[in-house]
């Protein structure tokens, strides 16, 4: 379905869009900024308040005058005077049981005070509260009077009229009004400005006809079956498609390239080769964790400047030896070559037998066998529910009794067939592995008595399994590095097994504990998530 263009061009909608967005901003900042002054304002003039009750309520004419009543007059004549002085809009004097001693007009002195939020101060506390007396709303300070002997007598009240807090809150807004047109108006004029450097920028195309060259370009570069990648002149990786996260994820390589410096995520492509030489390199070779990929690395040439490079790579060879490794075929068909070559050997005998003509003897042995097999497959087979498991650990006890040694299986619970088939998979690696290196261990240490052992636990969604043999241990230098790939004990072009099950448990989100003792042994411990 072809899309409609836009009813506005780009430069109509970036100066709308900006000079929407700058009123906004200066919209929410006024109220924001409003808020604060008249907070502040409010604050400000509470604060004055208290101020002067404070003063009015240490003067020695007011103390004197609660406990004097002689001394009342003087009362009403100072607050009147302090009224004055400080332009608030009252200054009331109580006694404790809150009668007015005090009162811009003289007739309410001796009546109660008027508003019910003079308690506190009456018990001994100061307090700020905003209420309806005589004269209207007001913003009230109270704060408690004492005698010399720290005995309280009465209370003192101060209140400014809202009228003329209000009346500061607005006068202190008038500056941030000014700030709001003169703001919209340079945003109008940046967004004209910038609508046009963008127009200019972009070849003079609209964002419609630019998303189409795009979407036609994107379409171009994931359908073809070619990696392709690219990259900037600083060698930070702009571009990928499908085809080259294919081949990086076999390569176990499943970060997102986007941003990266291409010899941090991938040296093997030696890009920055091609931006600092400017030439071209044509069919190399490259091994990339086990796939060989054929790769041409080509500069970006635009008005004559590098601006970067981009190479177009694909698979040469499907596997090799460390994806055979990593898929289990090799420990696979180690493992089914053993078990076959058991199985002739015990036909040689029995052709041997028959040859003689023992046939009792032939009986026993075919017995012996049939029992032998019958209680060895049958245990497994009830301990593991997974049939590609099950065979791969009885066709591994066959090529451990083919190199000599007598590898037993135990389990707790019952192993069920997991959630994910990839499970089976990296648990075949993880496990094929271990004994295999148990194995290695044990022949190249002469010994008459040789054992491995696995044992599973099963329990709350949760597989720990112990590979154990008896065989030389490991030396203290290589216990840390023995799970780095290329080390190894056992000579060069080595140092994989181990390095594969690392991958594998991280993988599963397992691990995995190594304890070993030179000259008695090595256990390995795997924990894994395993739900089925």
């Amino acid at each position: 379905m072809r899309k409609k263009r836009p009813r506005f061009r780009l430069q109509t909608t970036i100066t709308f869009l900006v000079c929407g967005v700058v009123a906004l901003a200066l919209f929410v900042t006024d109220m924001l900024i409003s808020n604060e002054i008249g907070s502040t304002t409010y604050k400000n003039q509470s604060e004055k308040a208290m101020n002067i009750a404070r003063m009015i309520a240490h003067s020695p004419i007011i103390i004197e005058g609660l406990q004097n009543q002689q001394s009342e007059k003087k009362i009403q004549k100072f607050t009147q005077e302090m009224t004055r002085i400080t332009n608030v809009e009252f200054i009331v004097v109580m006694d404790m049981k809150g009668i007015r001693k005090s009162h811009p007009k003289p007739e309410k002195i001796g009546e109660r005070f008027v508003g019910g939020d003079e308690g506190p101060a009456l018990h001994g506390h100061e307090n700020i509260s905003t209420a309806k007396g005589t004269l209207g709303y007001s913003l009230r300070a109270f704060t408690p009077v004492f005698s010399d002997s720290g005995q309280q007598i009465g209370a003192v009240s101060v209140g400014i009229s809202l009228n003329k807090v209000k009346e500061a809150v607005k006068n202190s807004k008038k500056i941030i009004y000014l700030a709001v047109i003169f703001g919209v108006l340079i945003g109008i004029i940046g967004a004209i400005y910038l609508a046009r450097k963008i127009k200019k920028s972009m070849f003079d195309l609209e964002p419609f006809e630019i998303g189409k060259l795009l979407e036609e370009r994107s379409a171009m570069l994931q359908s073809t079956k070619e990696g392709i990648l690219a990259v900037d002149q600083d060698a930070c990786i702009t571009l990928i498609n499908n085809e080259a996260l294919r081949l990086f994820n076999e390569a176990g390589i499943k970060d997102n390239p986007i941003g990266h410096a291409v010899d941090q995520y991938l040296p093997e492509l030696q890009l920055k080769n091609v931006l600092a030489t400017g030439k071209p390199s044509l069919n190399e070779e490259i091994n990339l964790s086990g796939i060989t990929l054929l790769a041409n690395h080509l500069p970006i040439i635009v008005r004559n400047q590098m601006v970067g490079a981009v190479t177009t790579f694909r698979n040469k060879t499907e596997i090799n030896k460390l994806a055979e490794e990593l898929t289990g075929v090799k420990l696979y068909a180690e493992a089914l070559r053993a078990q076959s070559h058991e199985f002739l050997n015990k036909l040689h005998v029995v052709l041997g037998l028959v040859h003689l003509e023992q046939y009792e003897k032939l009986v026993n042995f075919i017995d012996q066998i049939s029992d032998h097999l019958h209680n060895e497959v049958g245990y497994i087979i009830s301990k593991i529910k997974d049939p590609a498991l099950a065979g791969f650990i009885l066709a591994k006890m066959s090529y451990a009794r083919e190199m000599g040694a007598e590898l037993s299986f135990s389990g707790d619970g019952i192993l069920p067939e997991p959630a994910k088939p990839e499970t089976t998979h990296e648990l075949i690696t993880i496990f094929g592995n271990l004994v295999d290196n148990a194995l290695e261990a044990l022949k190249e240490h002469n010994q008459e008595n040789k054992k491995v052992s696995i044992h599973f636990d099963y329990f709350d969604h949760v597989l720990v399994v112990e590979i154990a043999d008896n065989g030389p241990g490991i030396l203290d230098d290589l216990v840390e590095k023995v799970f780095l790939k290329g080390v190894s004990t056992k000579g060069n072009d080595r140092g994989i097994g181990l390095f594969l099950v690392k991958q594998s448990l991280e993988k599963l989100h397992g691990h995995l504990e190594l304890s070993t003792e030179v000259g008695i042994g090595t256990r390995f411990t795997v924990t894994i998530p395993y739900k089925k």
